[in-house]
Protein backbone atom coordinates (compact mmCIF):
# COMPACT_ATOMS: atom_id res chain seq x y z
CA UNK A 1 0.00 0.00 0.00
CA UNK A 2 1.18 3.70 -1.30
CA UNK A 3 2.12 5.86 1.64
CA UNK A 4 -0.77 8.08 0.06
CA UNK A 5 -3.33 5.67 0.57
CA UNK A 6 -2.03 5.34 4.61
CA UNK A 7 -4.38 6.46 7.39
CA UNK A 8 -2.94 8.37 10.09
CA UNK A 9 -3.57 7.08 13.48
CA UNK A 10 -6.80 8.06 15.06
CA UNK A 11 -6.51 10.92 17.36
CA UNK A 12 -9.23 11.57 19.64
CA UNK A 13 -10.78 15.27 18.40
CA UNK A 14 -11.10 18.05 20.93
CA UNK A 15 -13.79 19.33 22.08
CA UNK A 16 -15.21 23.01 20.55
CA UNK A 17 -15.14 24.38 23.52
CA UNK A 18 -12.04 23.39 24.92
CA UNK A 19 -10.18 24.43 21.08
CA UNK A 20 -12.14 28.51 21.81
CA UNK A 21 -11.40 28.49 25.68
CA UNK A 22 -7.48 28.14 25.00
CA UNK A 23 -6.41 31.26 23.42
CA UNK A 24 -8.50 33.13 26.01
CA UNK A 25 -6.68 31.12 29.19
CA UNK A 26 -3.64 32.10 27.28
CA UNK A 27 -3.98 35.85 27.28
CA UNK A 28 -5.14 35.73 31.12
CA UNK A 29 -1.62 34.18 32.10
CA UNK A 30 0.40 36.57 30.02
CA UNK A 31 -1.93 39.42 31.71
CA UNK A 32 -1.43 37.47 35.24
CA UNK A 33 2.43 37.27 34.17
CA UNK A 34 2.82 41.28 33.57
CA UNK A 35 0.89 42.12 36.47
CA UNK A 36 4.36 42.18 38.84
CA UNK A 37 5.84 44.37 35.76
CA UNK A 38 3.03 46.72 35.86
CA UNK A 39 3.31 47.42 39.55
CA UNK A 40 6.92 48.21 39.30
CA UNK A 41 6.05 50.69 36.78
CA UNK A 42 3.60 52.36 39.37
CA UNK A 43 5.46 52.23 42.71
CA UNK A 44 7.50 55.05 42.09
CA UNK A 45 4.58 57.17 41.69
CA UNK A 46 2.52 55.50 44.54
CA UNK A 47 5.72 55.92 46.92
CA UNK A 48 5.81 59.70 45.52
CA UNK A 49 1.59 60.03 46.63
CA UNK A 50 2.01 58.07 49.83
CA UNK A 51 5.46 60.08 51.22
CA UNK A 52 4.34 63.28 49.80
CA UNK A 53 0.61 63.70 49.60
CA UNK A 54 -1.15 60.76 51.73
CA UNK A 55 1.50 60.92 54.51
CA UNK A 56 0.77 64.94 55.49
CA UNK A 57 -2.79 64.59 54.94
CA UNK A 58 -3.16 61.66 57.73
CA UNK A 59 -0.76 63.72 60.04
CA UNK A 60 -2.90 66.77 59.98
CA UNK A 61 -6.28 64.95 60.50
CA UNK A 62 -4.83 63.15 63.27
CA UNK A 63 -4.20 66.87 64.88
CA UNK A 64 -8.35 66.72 65.02
CA UNK A 65 -8.48 64.22 68.19
CA UNK A 66 -4.73 63.93 68.63
CA UNK A 67 -3.62 67.10 71.30
CA UNK A 68 -0.72 66.14 73.86
CA UNK A 69 -0.26 70.16 74.95
CA UNK A 70 -1.90 69.33 78.34
CA UNK A 71 -0.47 66.32 78.67
CA UNK A 72 2.89 67.16 78.13
CA UNK A 73 2.64 70.17 80.14
CA UNK A 74 1.10 68.60 83.53
CA UNK A 75 2.45 64.96 83.79
CA UNK A 76 2.08 64.74 87.32
CA UNK A 77 -1.30 65.78 87.23
CA UNK A 78 -2.02 63.77 84.68
CA UNK A 79 -1.11 60.79 87.00
CA UNK A 80 -2.82 61.99 89.71
CA UNK A 81 -6.07 62.07 88.10
CA UNK A 82 -6.11 58.71 86.64
CA UNK A 83 -8.15 57.19 88.85
CA UNK A 84 -10.20 60.29 89.83
CA UNK A 85 -13.94 60.14 88.81
CA UNK A 86 -16.76 62.48 90.82
CA UNK A 87 -15.75 65.03 93.69
CA UNK A 88 -13.06 67.17 94.77
CA UNK A 89 -9.60 64.81 93.67
CA UNK A 90 -7.26 63.83 96.74
CA UNK A 91 -4.76 66.36 97.84
CA UNK A 92 -2.13 64.37 95.87
CA UNK A 93 -3.40 66.23 92.66
CA UNK A 94 -3.18 69.64 94.27
CA UNK A 95 0.27 69.14 95.12
CA UNK A 96 0.57 67.19 91.65
CA UNK A 97 -0.74 70.52 89.85
CA UNK A 98 0.81 72.83 92.17
CA UNK A 99 4.16 71.35 90.92
CA UNK A 100 3.63 70.99 87.12
CA UNK A 101 2.57 74.81 87.23
CA UNK A 102 6.18 75.34 88.46
CA UNK A 103 7.58 73.45 86.19
CA UNK A 104 5.70 74.26 83.14
CA UNK A 105 6.53 77.78 83.36
CA UNK A 106 10.05 76.86 83.53
CA UNK A 107 10.04 74.93 80.54
CA UNK A 108 8.14 77.81 78.59
CA UNK A 109 4.77 75.12 78.03
CA UNK A 110 2.62 76.62 80.24
CA UNK A 111 1.23 79.79 78.42
CA UNK A 112 0.19 77.08 75.55
CA UNK A 113 -1.34 74.97 78.03
CA UNK A 114 -3.42 77.23 79.59
CA UNK A 115 -4.29 78.76 76.35
CA UNK A 116 -5.66 75.17 75.39
CA UNK A 117 -7.38 74.84 79.02
CA UNK A 118 -9.12 78.18 78.46
CA UNK A 119 -10.53 76.93 75.06
CA UNK A 120 -12.49 74.19 76.94
CA UNK A 121 -13.46 76.84 79.88
CA UNK A 122 -13.57 80.13 79.50
CA UNK A 123 -11.28 81.53 82.49
CA UNK A 124 -9.02 78.31 82.70
CA UNK A 125 -5.95 80.68 81.32
CA UNK A 126 -6.64 83.32 83.96
CA UNK A 127 -6.69 80.59 86.24
CA UNK A 128 -3.53 79.56 85.62
CA UNK A 129 -1.77 82.28 85.46
CA UNK A 130 -2.93 83.79 88.59
CA UNK A 131 -2.24 80.23 90.56
CA UNK A 132 1.54 80.98 89.09
CA UNK A 133 2.08 84.01 90.46
CA UNK A 134 0.61 82.82 93.87
CA UNK A 135 3.28 80.19 94.09
CA UNK A 136 6.13 82.51 93.15
CA UNK A 137 5.15 84.69 96.25
CA UNK A 138 5.03 81.46 98.58
CA UNK A 139 8.68 81.00 97.57
CA UNK A 140 9.89 84.05 97.91
CA UNK A 141 8.55 84.36 101.33
CA UNK A 142 10.07 81.31 101.94
CA UNK A 143 7.03 79.14 102.40
CA UNK A 144 7.08 75.92 100.33
CA UNK A 145 4.00 73.60 100.17
CA UNK A 146 5.62 71.16 102.64
CA UNK A 147 2.91 68.44 102.39
CA UNK A 148 -0.16 67.73 99.68
CA UNK A 149 -2.74 69.73 102.62
CA UNK A 150 -0.55 72.38 102.54
CA UNK A 151 -0.97 72.30 98.39
CA UNK A 152 -4.73 72.09 98.51
CA UNK A 153 -5.31 74.91 101.06
CA UNK A 154 -3.34 77.27 99.46
CA UNK A 155 -4.48 76.86 95.83
CA UNK A 156 -8.41 77.14 97.33
CA UNK A 157 -7.41 80.52 99.16
CA UNK A 158 -5.81 81.28 95.88
CA UNK A 159 -8.54 80.76 93.85
CA UNK A 160 -12.09 79.56 94.95
CA UNK A 161 -12.46 77.68 91.77
CA UNK A 162 -9.96 74.98 92.74
CA UNK A 163 -12.15 73.90 94.96
CA UNK A 164 -15.23 73.46 92.69
CA UNK A 165 -15.11 70.11 90.55
CA UNK A 166 -16.22 71.51 87.43
CA UNK A 167 -12.83 72.65 86.97
CA UNK A 168 -10.99 69.19 87.70
CA UNK A 169 -13.22 67.69 85.25
CA UNK A 170 -11.71 70.23 82.47
CA UNK A 171 -8.26 69.59 84.05
CA UNK A 172 -9.12 66.00 83.79
CA UNK A 173 -10.38 65.62 80.01
CA UNK A 174 -7.31 67.57 79.11
CA UNK A 175 -4.69 65.57 80.18
CA UNK A 176 -5.99 63.35 77.87
CA UNK A 177 -4.05 63.88 74.46
CA UNK A 178 -6.89 61.74 72.78
CA UNK A 179 -9.88 64.61 72.19
CA UNK A 180 -13.16 65.78 70.50
CA UNK A 181 -13.00 69.27 71.55
CA UNK A 182 -11.90 70.31 67.94
CA UNK A 183 -14.57 67.98 66.14
CA UNK A 184 -16.79 69.36 68.37
CA UNK A 185 -16.20 73.11 68.17
CA UNK A 186 -16.20 72.58 64.37
CA UNK A 187 -19.86 71.71 64.52
CA UNK A 188 -20.51 74.45 67.25
CA UNK A 189 -20.78 72.53 70.00
CA UNK A 190 -18.72 71.74 73.48
CA UNK A 191 -18.14 69.90 76.54
CA UNK A 192 -19.27 71.80 79.72
CA UNK A 193 -17.97 70.95 82.66
CA UNK A 194 -19.38 68.29 83.87
CA UNK A 195 -18.72 66.29 80.65
CA UNK A 196 -22.39 66.85 78.96
CA UNK A 197 -21.78 68.08 75.53
CA UNK A 198 -23.85 71.26 74.33
CA UNK A 199 -24.65 73.58 71.63
CA UNK A 200 -22.42 77.01 71.50
CA UNK A 201 -24.50 79.93 71.30
CA UNK A 202 -24.20 82.16 67.75
CA UNK A 203 -21.33 84.41 69.03
CA UNK A 204 -19.14 81.66 69.96
CA UNK A 205 -19.47 79.31 67.20
CA UNK A 206 -20.34 79.77 63.68
CA UNK A 207 -18.64 76.82 61.64
CA UNK A 208 -22.02 75.06 60.20
CA UNK A 209 -23.15 78.22 58.83
CA UNK A 210 -19.65 78.95 57.21
CA UNK A 211 -19.83 75.33 55.87
CA UNK A 212 -23.50 75.81 54.38
CA UNK A 213 -22.24 78.92 52.59
CA UNK A 214 -19.30 77.10 51.43
CA UNK A 215 -21.74 74.63 49.73
CA UNK A 216 -23.96 77.37 48.60
CA UNK A 217 -21.39 79.29 47.29
CA UNK A 218 -20.05 76.33 45.62
CA UNK A 219 -23.80 75.41 43.99
CA UNK A 220 -24.59 78.60 42.83
CA UNK A 221 -20.60 78.49 40.57
CA UNK A 222 -21.30 75.35 39.44
CA UNK A 223 -25.32 75.66 38.08
CA UNK A 224 -23.46 79.03 35.87
CA UNK A 225 -21.19 77.15 35.04
CA UNK A 226 -22.80 74.35 33.76
CA UNK A 227 -25.13 77.36 31.94
CA UNK A 228 -22.03 78.76 29.93
CA UNK A 229 -20.03 76.16 29.86
CA UNK A 230 -22.69 73.72 28.14
CA UNK A 231 -23.21 76.11 25.03
CA UNK A 232 -19.82 77.05 24.73
CA UNK A 233 -18.47 73.54 24.71
CA UNK A 234 -21.84 72.27 22.30
CA UNK A 235 -20.55 75.11 19.87
CA UNK A 236 -16.77 74.23 19.74
CA UNK A 237 -18.28 70.66 18.93
CA UNK A 238 -20.02 71.50 15.95
CA UNK A 239 -16.61 73.30 14.48
CA UNK A 240 -14.27 71.92 11.95
CA UNK A 241 -11.48 70.80 13.36
CA UNK A 242 -8.75 73.22 12.59
CA UNK A 243 -11.15 76.24 14.60
CA UNK A 244 -11.73 73.55 17.08
CA UNK A 245 -8.21 73.56 17.91
CA UNK A 246 -7.91 77.11 17.74
CA UNK A 247 -10.98 78.00 19.97
CA UNK A 248 -9.83 75.19 22.42
CA UNK A 249 -6.20 76.83 22.92
CA UNK A 250 -8.14 80.43 23.62
CA UNK A 251 -10.24 78.53 26.29
CA UNK A 252 -6.90 76.83 28.00
CA UNK A 253 -4.92 79.97 28.05
CA UNK A 254 -6.90 81.60 30.73
CA UNK A 255 -6.45 78.08 32.20
CA UNK A 256 -2.56 77.70 31.95
CA UNK A 257 -2.57 81.62 33.73
CA UNK A 258 -1.71 81.84 37.31
CA UNK A 259 -5.35 82.07 39.65
CA UNK A 260 -3.21 84.79 41.62
CA UNK A 261 -3.07 87.15 38.05
CA UNK A 262 -6.62 86.31 37.12
CA UNK A 263 -8.23 87.31 40.73
CA UNK A 264 -5.86 90.51 40.76
CA UNK A 265 -7.21 91.37 36.94
CA UNK A 266 -10.48 90.88 37.73
CA UNK A 267 -9.89 93.51 41.19
CA UNK A 268 -8.92 95.97 38.00
CA UNK A 269 -12.23 95.38 36.18
CA UNK A 270 -14.80 95.19 38.85
CA UNK A 271 -14.13 98.12 40.89
CA UNK A 272 -16.86 101.34 40.29
CA UNK A 273 -14.51 103.03 38.53
CA UNK A 274 -13.41 99.97 36.80
CA UNK A 275 -14.39 98.87 33.00
CA UNK A 276 -17.44 96.67 33.86
CA UNK A 277 -18.79 100.10 35.26
CA UNK A 278 -17.37 102.45 32.37
CA UNK A 279 -18.65 100.37 29.61
CA UNK A 280 -21.85 99.32 31.12
CA UNK A 281 -22.83 103.41 31.80
CA UNK A 282 -21.43 104.66 28.39
CA UNK A 283 -24.00 102.78 26.69
CA UNK A 284 -26.95 103.39 29.23
CA UNK A 285 -27.27 99.97 30.96
CA UNK A 286 -27.45 101.40 34.42
CA UNK A 287 -27.06 104.68 35.45
CA UNK A 288 -24.82 104.33 38.90
CA UNK A 289 -21.57 102.26 39.26
CA UNK A 290 -22.58 98.39 40.49
CA UNK A 291 -21.19 97.44 43.35
CA UNK A 292 -19.27 94.30 42.02
CA UNK A 293 -16.23 93.83 44.20
CA UNK A 294 -15.60 92.71 48.17
CA UNK A 295 -18.58 91.12 47.40
CA UNK A 296 -20.74 87.56 46.96
CA UNK A 297 -20.81 89.29 43.66
CA UNK A 298 -17.24 89.63 42.41
CA UNK A 299 -16.31 85.94 44.33
CA UNK A 300 -18.91 84.55 42.16
CA UNK A 301 -17.86 86.41 38.76
CA UNK A 302 -13.83 85.80 39.59
CA UNK A 303 -14.62 81.49 40.22
CA UNK A 304 -16.78 81.06 37.35
CA UNK A 305 -14.17 82.66 35.13
CA UNK A 306 -11.45 80.27 37.12
CA UNK A 307 -13.45 76.72 36.80
CA UNK A 308 -15.13 76.81 33.31
CA UNK A 309 -12.00 74.71 31.34
CA UNK A 310 -12.99 72.00 34.41
CA UNK A 311 -16.59 72.09 32.64
CA UNK A 312 -15.53 72.45 28.87
CA UNK A 313 -12.70 69.70 28.96
CA UNK A 314 -15.06 66.77 30.11
CA UNK A 315 -18.07 67.62 28.06
CA UNK A 316 -16.12 68.28 24.97
CA UNK A 317 -14.42 65.04 25.29
CA UNK A 318 -18.11 63.03 25.46
CA UNK A 319 -19.52 65.59 22.78
CA UNK A 320 -16.59 65.15 20.15
CA UNK A 321 -17.69 61.20 20.53
CA UNK A 322 -21.59 61.57 19.60
CA UNK A 323 -22.05 61.09 15.66
CA UNK A 324 -24.30 63.98 14.43
CA UNK A 325 -26.22 61.67 12.05
CA UNK A 326 -28.28 60.47 15.27
CA UNK A 327 -29.79 63.93 15.44
CA UNK A 328 -30.59 64.33 11.36
CA UNK A 329 -32.49 60.51 12.25
CA UNK A 330 -34.32 61.63 14.39
CA UNK A 331 -35.54 64.63 12.95
CA UNK A 332 -36.20 62.79 9.34
CA UNK A 333 -38.20 60.68 11.32
CA UNK A 334 -40.40 63.30 12.08
CA UNK A 335 -39.01 64.85 15.20
CA UNK A 336 -38.42 68.68 15.81
CA UNK A 337 -35.03 70.01 16.02
CA UNK A 338 -35.08 70.70 19.66
CA UNK A 339 -36.85 67.95 20.62
CA UNK A 340 -34.41 65.94 18.72
CA UNK A 341 -31.55 67.76 20.87
CA UNK A 342 -33.48 67.52 23.96
CA UNK A 343 -34.32 63.96 23.98
CA UNK A 344 -31.61 62.12 21.65
CA UNK A 345 -28.60 64.58 21.92
CA UNK A 346 -28.65 65.94 25.86
CA UNK A 347 -28.78 62.30 27.30
CA UNK A 348 -25.71 61.06 25.88
CA UNK A 349 -24.00 64.09 27.52
CA UNK A 350 -25.41 63.28 30.85
CA UNK A 351 -21.62 61.34 31.77
CA UNK A 352 -19.78 64.97 30.46
CA UNK A 353 -21.97 67.04 32.35
CA UNK A 354 -21.93 64.82 35.68
CA UNK A 355 -18.11 64.51 35.76
CA UNK A 356 -17.66 68.27 35.12
CA UNK A 357 -20.39 69.55 37.69
CA UNK A 358 -18.62 66.98 40.37
CA UNK A 359 -15.05 68.27 39.16
CA UNK A 360 -16.01 72.09 39.83
CA UNK A 361 -17.83 71.77 42.84
CA UNK A 362 -15.06 69.91 44.04
CA UNK A 363 -13.15 72.28 43.39
CA UNK A 364 -14.95 75.21 44.36
CA UNK A 365 -15.44 74.18 47.94
CA UNK A 366 -11.44 74.22 48.45
CA UNK A 367 -11.48 78.27 47.32
CA UNK A 368 -9.87 80.17 49.16
CA UNK A 369 -7.66 83.25 47.32
CA UNK A 370 -11.14 84.47 45.38
CA UNK A 371 -13.66 85.34 48.58
CA UNK A 372 -10.17 86.64 50.32
CA UNK A 373 -9.41 89.25 47.74
CA UNK A 374 -12.51 89.79 46.17
CA UNK A 375 -15.38 88.81 49.24
CA UNK A 376 -16.03 91.18 52.07
CA UNK A 377 -16.22 89.90 55.99
CA UNK A 378 -19.66 87.78 55.04
CA UNK A 379 -18.64 85.96 51.71
CA UNK A 380 -15.36 84.01 53.13
CA UNK A 381 -16.01 79.95 52.57
CA UNK A 382 -14.18 77.26 55.56
CA UNK A 383 -11.03 77.15 53.56
CA UNK A 384 -10.26 80.60 54.56
CA UNK A 385 -10.93 79.74 58.22
CA UNK A 386 -8.74 76.64 57.90
CA UNK A 387 -5.94 79.00 56.56
CA UNK A 388 -6.13 81.24 59.34
CA UNK A 389 -6.08 78.70 61.98
CA UNK A 390 -2.86 77.19 60.10
CA UNK A 391 -1.19 80.54 59.32
CA UNK A 392 -2.40 83.25 61.97
CA UNK A 393 -3.16 81.64 65.19
CA UNK A 394 -1.49 78.37 64.73
CA UNK A 395 -4.45 76.37 66.24
CA UNK A 396 -3.91 73.26 64.14
CA UNK A 397 -6.49 71.30 65.82
CA UNK A 398 -8.92 73.48 64.90
CA UNK A 399 -7.76 73.80 61.57
CA UNK A 400 -7.62 69.84 61.22
CA UNK A 401 -11.13 69.37 62.51
CA UNK A 402 -12.31 72.07 60.19
CA UNK A 403 -10.53 70.29 57.67
CA UNK A 404 -12.19 67.18 58.14
CA UNK A 405 -15.50 68.63 58.79
CA UNK A 406 -14.74 69.51 54.81
CA UNK A 407 -14.09 66.52 53.54
CA UNK A 408 -16.27 64.40 55.37
CA UNK A 409 -19.20 66.44 54.14
CA UNK A 410 -17.62 66.70 50.19
CA UNK A 411 -17.14 62.63 50.80
CA UNK A 412 -20.93 62.18 51.92
CA UNK A 413 -21.86 64.34 48.99
CA UNK A 414 -20.12 62.54 46.29
CA UNK A 415 -21.55 59.14 48.06
CA UNK A 416 -24.96 60.39 47.47
CA UNK A 417 -23.79 61.53 43.64
CA UNK A 418 -22.83 57.70 43.23
CA UNK A 419 -26.01 56.29 44.91
CA UNK A 420 -28.42 58.87 42.13
CA UNK A 421 -25.47 58.04 39.35
CA UNK A 422 -26.23 54.21 40.14
CA UNK A 423 -30.03 54.42 40.28
CA UNK A 424 -32.16 53.80 37.47
CA UNK A 425 -36.17 53.97 36.80
CA UNK A 426 -37.23 50.67 36.86
CA UNK A 427 -34.15 48.74 38.46
CA UNK A 428 -35.22 45.93 40.03
CA UNK A 429 -38.77 45.53 38.02
CA UNK A 430 -38.80 42.29 36.22
CA UNK A 431 -39.56 43.03 32.67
Amino acid sequence: MSTATQRAPDVPAQPASARHTRAPRKRRARTRGDVPGAMLLIAPLAIFMAVFFITPIVSLMTRAVWDPVVAVAFPQTAHALAGWREGTPPADAYAAVARDIVEADAAGTLGEAASRLNQDASGMRALMLRTRRHLDELAMNGTPLATPADAKRELIATDPRWGDANTWNVLSRAVRPLTAAYLLRAVDHRSAADGSIVAMSADEGAYVPILARTFWISLIVTAIVVALGYPLTYWLAQLPERRQRRVLMAVLIPFWTSILVRICAWMVVLPREGLVNKIGMSMHLFDSPLALLYNRTGVIISMVHILIPFMVLPLFAVMRGIPSTYQRAAISLGSHPFGAFWRVYVPQTAPGVAAGALLVFISALGYYIAPALLGGAGDQMLSYYVAYFTNTSINWGLAAALSLLLLVATALLFGVYRLLAAWRPGAGREV
